[in-house]
Order: C-alpha cells, then sequence, then structure tokens
C-alpha cells in the first residue's frame, strides 16, 4: 500500500465528515438502536470528527495531500504523544524514533455544522525501515475512530449515556483525561453489526469527570479480562498447555462444525430464546431429541458461546442468535454447508494434497458449481450462504465510487458479474435509486437475482444477461467481481479479467472484493480460506500484490484498496491511461461484488 492509499482514505474520511451528523450516524454504529434510544443520544451527543492515520514521506507531500482532498494545507500541527506510544507498544519500536504529528482540518456538515477531520501523520521517508509498520497499520485501521462531544456533560448524563451505549454492543475501551484541553475522553469498540465503516468511537466530555472515567476503566479491564478468558477457552494458545493438549483441543475442530451444523438442522436456535433460558427438557420435546444426548450437546454449545447456562435450562446467546433462519445477517447456511458438503470433501483433503486436485471434484465426480446446479435444494443453499456474509457488503454503498456513479447527469449502470442471487446489486440500487443495473450469471442464479431485486424494489432498474464470463456487457461504468476470482487458478483469473477489460469503457472502474492474503504472515481469515478454495474448487486466496499483478496482466492497474467486514477488502482497478478517480461519471474511488459462479466464504 502506497500514500496514494493515504489520499484516497483521507478523501473518504473528508467525504465521511461533511456527509454525516449524528442523527445518520449513529444507526449504522449501533444498528438495533430504537427511535427513543436513537432521540436521547441525538439530543445529547454531537458528531465531531473522524480520525485517521496517514504515512507521508515528508511535511510538504502531507500538505499536498491534504489540499488534494480539499482540507486546508496550512492546518496547524502539533506531536501527537498518545498515537505515537501507541505505536510504539503495537510495534516493539522506541517512541522517540516515531515522528507522529497530530492536524485538525476544518471541515463542515450537511447543515453547516464545524467539524474537523483529525489526521494523525507519521512521517515514514523512502526506503524507511517504518514502511512494514505503515502497510500494517494501513491494513488494520487501529487508530481510525469516530468522535462525539456530549454537550452540558453532568456524572449522572455520562454515565447514562455509557450504559445506553453499552446496552446497544458498544465495548468499553480505555480512555483518559486531557489536562491540556481539560477534557475527558472515553473510548468504546463499536459492535460487530456496525456499518459505520470504523471499529472505534470515542466520548468528548469538556472537563474532567474522575469518577465516571475510574468505572469506566475498570469496565474496560473486566471486558478485556472476560474476553481473554473465552479466547483461551476457545482456541487456546500453544504456550498455555502442554503440547499434548493442545494438540487434542485443535484436533476437535471438526466436531465444533459438527455441533454448529446439528444445532442449526435440529432448529434449537429457534426453539431457544436470547431473553430467558428454556429448560433442557422442554427444550427436548420442542425439537424432537433425547434430553441426556442433547444435554450433553448444549454443555459443549455453551463452551463455545453459542448457548449461556441458566438453572436448569440454556439461554441463546449473541452468536447462537445467528444461527436462526430468521435472523438478520443469519449463518444458518453457513452452517450447513460447511458442515455438510464441504466437510465430506475436507475429509478428502489427502487427495487435493497429493494431486493438486480439487478434493471436492474427487469426493463428487464434477465441480461443485455444476453439482450445486443440477440439485435446487443444494443450489439454493449455496445462494443463501452466499447471502450469510453479505455484512461485508455494508459499507460498499457509500463508496465514492458509487456515489460518484450516483450523481452522474446521465446517470450510469453497475454491472455485476458473476453476482449471485443479487444481494450486492440490490444493495447499491436501493442506496442509489439513480443508478441502474446488469446482473451476468447462470440461468438458475439470474431467476434467485430476479426475486431479490423484486424484493427489494429495484426489478425495474436491473437487467440481466445468462451466461459466462465471456458474456461480460459493455458500457457499464462500474464493474463488480465479488468472491469470483478465488475460485480460479491464475491462468483463468487472467482470463476473466481480460473480458471485464474489453468490456469496460476508458472510465469504468473495476471493484473487486477479496479477502487478501497477509503479507507478514499474520492470522487471518484469508489463510483459512485458502485451504478451503485449494480443497473445493481448486482456487486460492492472494496477496494484494498478487492480484495488482493478475491486473496488470489483464491491462488494468490495481488503484487503491479498502478494509471491509469479515476480514475482505475491496481492490479497485482501471486502466492506466485513465487518470485515476475520474471519469464520465466523475470523481470515483471504489467497491465490490457478488457471485454464483464462485465459492462460498
Amino acid at each position: 500500500m502506497t500514500t496514494e492509499d493515504d489520499t484516497f482514505r483521507l478523501r473518504a474520511t473528508a467525504d465521511f465528515v461533511r456527509r454525516h451528523d449524528a442523527a445518520t450516524l449513529l444507526p449504522l454504529l449501533l444498528p438495533d438502536l430504537d427511535d427513543a434510544a436513537l432521540r436521547t443520544l441525538t439530543r445529547h451527543l454531537g458528531f465531531t470528527h473522524a480520525a485517521l492515520l496517514v504515512f507521508p514521506p515528508d511535511a510538504r507531500a502531507l500538505r499536498a495531500e491534504l489540499a488534494a482532498c480539499g482540507l486546508a494545507a496550512d492546518t496547524p500541527s502539533g506531536p501527537s504523544t498518545v498515537v505515537r506510544r501507541r505505536l510504539a507498544e503495537r510495534h516493539h519500536r522506541a517512541a522517540e524514533a516515531l515522528d507522529v504529528t497530530i492536524l485538525r482540518p476544518a471541515a463542515h456538515g450537511p447543515d453547516g455544522t464545524a467539524r474537523t477531520v483529525e489526521v494523525f501523520a507519521l512521517t515514514v521517508p523512502p526506503g524507511s525501515d517504518l514502511q512494514a509498520l505503515a502497510d500494517h497499520e494501513r491494513a488494520h485501521q487501529h487508530e481510525a475512530h469516530i468522535a462525539f462531544e456530549v454537550a452540558d456533560p453532568e456524572p449522572l448524563l455520562l454515565r447514562g449515556l455509557c450504559a445506553l451505549l453499552a446496552e446497544h454492543g458498544a465495548g468499553p475501551d480505555g480512555g483518559g483525561h486531557n489536562p491540556h484541553e481539560d477534557v475527558t475522553v472515553l473510548y468504546f469498540t463499536a459492535p460487530a453489526a456496525a456499518r459505520a465503516g470504523y471499529r472505534r468511537l470515542e466520548l468528548c466530555a469538556p472537563g474532567e469527570h474522575r469518577a465516571v472515567l475510574t468505572a469506566h476503566l475498570a469496565a474496560t479491564e473486566a471486558t478485556a479480562a472476560t474476553a481473554t478468558t473465552a479466547t483461551t477457552a476457545a482456541r487456546p494458545a500453544v504456550t498455555a498447555r502442554p503440547p499434548a493438549e493442545t494438540l487434542l483441543h485443535l484436533l476437535t475442530g471438526a466436531w465444533t462444525t459438527q455441533a454448529l451444523a446439528a444445532c442449526a438442522r435440529l432448529r434449537l436456535p429457534e426453539a431457544l430464546s436470547t431473553a430467558e433460558a428454556v429448560p433442557t427438557d422442554a427444550l427436548a420435546r420442542r425439537t424432537g431429541t433425547h434430553s441426556r444426548a442433547l444435554a450433553t450437546l448444549l454443555r459443549y454449545l455453551a463452551m463455545l458461546g453459542v448457548v449461556a447456562p441458566e438453572g436448569d435450562g440454556h439461554r441463546l446467546t449473541a452468536v447462537g442468535d445467528l444461527l436462526r433462519e430468521d435472523a438478520p445477517g443469519s449463518m444458518r447456511p453457513l452452517a450447513l454447508l460447511y458442515g455438510g458438503p464441504f466437510y465430506r470433501s475436507f475429509g478428502e483433503l489427502d487427495h487435493t494434497l497429493r494431486t493438486g486436485e480439487a478434493a471436492f471434484d474427487h469426493l463428487f465426480g464434477e465441480n461443485h458449481f455444476d453439482h450445486f446446479a443440477r440439485d435446487p435444494e443444494l443450489a439454493d443453499l449455496f445462494d443463501r450462504s452466499m447471502a450469510a456474509s453479505a455484512r461485508m457488503f455494508d459499507p460498499v454503498p457509500d463508496h465514492p465510487v458509487l456515489t460518484a456513479a450516483a450523481r452522474s447527469p446521465a446517470g450510469a449502470t453497475v454491472v455485476d458479474v458473476a453476482g449471485g442471487n443479487g444481494e450486492l446489486l440490490a444493495r447499491v440500487l436501493t442506496a442509489h435509486p439513480r443508478l441502474r443495473g446488469v446482473l451476468l450469471e447462470r440461468p438458475h442464479a439470474v431467476e434467485a437475482a430476479r426475486r431479490t431485486m423484486a424484493r427489494a424494489g429495484c426489478a425495474d432498474r436491473c437487467g440481466y444477461r445468462a451466461g459466462d464470463f465471456a458474456d461480460v456487457p459493455g458500457g457499464g461504468d462500474v464493474y463488480l467481481l465479488s468472491r469470483v476470482l478465488h475460485d480460479w487458478d491464475d491462468d483463468r483469473c487472467r482470463e476473466i479479467l481480460r473480458h471485464c477489460a474489453r468490456a469496460m469503457p476508458a472510465h469504468a472502474d473495476l471493484l473487486v472484493l477479496e479477502r487478501l492474503l497477509p503479507a507478514d504472515g499474520s492470522p487471518s481469515l484469508a489463510t483459512a480460506w485458502d485451504l478451503h478454495m485449494m480443497c473445493n474448487v481448486g482456487g486460492r486466496e492472494r496477496e494484494a500484490g498478487h492480484y495488482a499483478a493478475l491486473f496488470a496482466d489483464a491491462g488494468l492497474a490495481l488503484v487503491d484498496r479498502t478494509p471491509l467486514p469479515l476480514g475482505a477488502a475491496l481492490l479497485r482497478a482501471r486502466r492506466p491511461t485513465a487518470a485515476p478517480g475520474t471519469g464520465a461519471s466523475g470523481e470515483r474511488a471504489g467497491q465490490q461484488g457478488g457471485g454464483g459462479l464462485r465459492t462460498a466464504g
């Protein structure tokens, strides 16, 4: 990643600050807010800034980045000791070796309210040994956050606001008192379902509020201790146990998959409640299971955090709630798929390792696309399993590439290549009523997409083409490829990308959604999916540089990339002869697609 990525993120952050206020932002941060809670929060909280960390080679380059994003290049700067300390601790560096500054260029909200973009800048000269640090921070966005100021703070009000945030999924994450500005800052982590694109938020309360801060820090420590205990129980560290015991825990991974799949198949989540415990005998009657055998499963599910024991029964947790079929963002189809056909094919992993061929093909006698397509129930399960990971799509409609296309006076068309059941394209069209869509898929998937578009109210703005990658329609303004390329080897990826490049007008953007293998070997969902893709479809996950090379082979250039939920990333590519960020639809900048010509993940 480069300073071009920094400029892109800086522009996106500035646009975010200009576009939102507390009333629009809080529902994105806390999706389960009811109207009463939203009114309470907006009455007392004002959105003040969004923050990010960038890595310019020098002060002049930083000023140029600010100017390019419509921010004041002459904004005063000062040292940021807090971020410098956090960077030093995270990366085991001497704090004095990190030149971190803070700038607060002004921006204005939709109603003209004065706000700022809080820019932390770590100078990384060309050839510096800080480049790996910069790459890590760009990928993980530890310092990115959004901030609200508490109007007329009083201890009772602050405690109530903290409790309200906690009730709706925000977790305490430290804080402190800044004596230079005489402000108390309380940090929170956003809930997993947040759709704002930021992982952290802060409350800024003028003055020193020592008692509230002490209670908040105690809650932070308690949360951290609970998380550590839960993580150790669910995935023990190698150093926490003797090697033999550690290996035994690792070997039980298959049991976990089947326990979750059985939970979903038996519809235990539908028979349970998140509000109150259900006795085991009553649960056995509801689900037609053997009471003692069910108790054994429930004990294991409790260890996994899927249910919580209470009295003589169990209550469903937020994790377990995702296995309900009617839950928002339900992951039940994934449990059935991973505990069904893909579970069976993983039993033939040896075959893949010996031959390099997909174990699924060896087991079922055909590739998984054809196998699922000829079985209506499996085809439907596959489509629903793809939609189960759709929370990675949440930030997509707000991305500058699509918002700019939607502002085009002549209108614009989004082409979703291998668009699956239309989940992603429906979200894009719903968010932007002036956009038109075209979805390319196999015939059975096209019918599913028609139903999705009809439910979303977008049927009159979407066209469909039944076909394969060679049939990518021309004339679009934005092309989407979501979770498609990881299904294929490099040669097939080049072929797919060339089909897209031939169809794309000179101004068009190609937006590719994939999980990226970390360049530094750090733990990642992509590493697990790399094994899954190899075993089940003969595909693979790749590093960003690998994708950049594939784009280049197809006559395209990687412009930037953006992190997305669930370990995904969005890669933006376009013809290198076109000026990055401009085109027939105006200034652009990156999003994603879906697909039934692909595998679940």
